[in-house]
């Protein structure tokens, strides 16, 4: 019987679909994941700037510093994930395991949505707010906290759960690359 990483690479192959990520696949990945983990734990440091603003009055030098900051990671998740995003349409993602529970399946394409939902709609969102003083779009912002910090939790124990317990290949082909040898591969691995 072939070892399951030799039967997922055999199916991706058969499918058309890449039997792992591209080395720029995986470091987007983990950067924008280290930046909103970043606007989670500091994006409260923003609510002083924000306040003074939608009272009119100034804010001090250090919220608005802690404000540009929050704006700028903001910015740079939503360029991570547009340039992300390009890649997956371009090179394509590998197949949830073949023996996967459907239910599982569906929970993992949720999740992700969920993410790339939110990896553009929490930067549009506090752009409009920060930039063009729309409310709704501040309240959004603010809602949306609780539910980001749900996918994400829900991503990391789906991860250690196919690692772990369903002992698949899902979590360590984010950490190593796809190895081809095609040429024109974006994140290409050579010997």
């Amino acid at each position: 019987m072939p070892a399951p990483a030799a039967t997922a690479a055999t199916a991706a192959t058969a499918t058309g679909r890449p039997a792992g990520y591209t080395a720029a696949q995986i470091v987007l990945h983990w950067a924008i994941a280290a930046l909103i983990v970043i606007q989670l734990v500091l994006g409260e440091d923003m609510a002083p700037a924000w306040r003074a603003f939608r009272r009119g009055t100034d804010a001090s030098a250090d919220d608005l510093f802690n404000a540009d900051i929050h704006v700028y990671i903001g910015l740079a998740v939503l360029a991570l994930a547009a340039i992300r995003f390009g890649i997956r349409l371009v090179h394509g993602v590998p197949l949830l395991p073949a023996q996967e529970n459907r239910w599982l399946k569906v929970l993992a394409h949720t999740v992700h949505g969920l993410l790339y939902l939110f990896m553009f709609g929490m930067p549009l969102s506090g752009v409009a707010a920060w930039y063009f003083g729309i409310a709704p779009a501040a309240e959004v912002h603010e809602l949306a906290k609780p539910l980001i910090i749900g996918a994400v939790v829900l991503h990391a124990v789906g991860a250690l759960y196919q690692h772990f317990v369903l002992r698949s290949d899902v979590l360590t082909r984010m950490v190593r690359p796809e190895r081809r040898k095609a040429h024109g591969w974006v994140g290409q691995v050579s010997r």
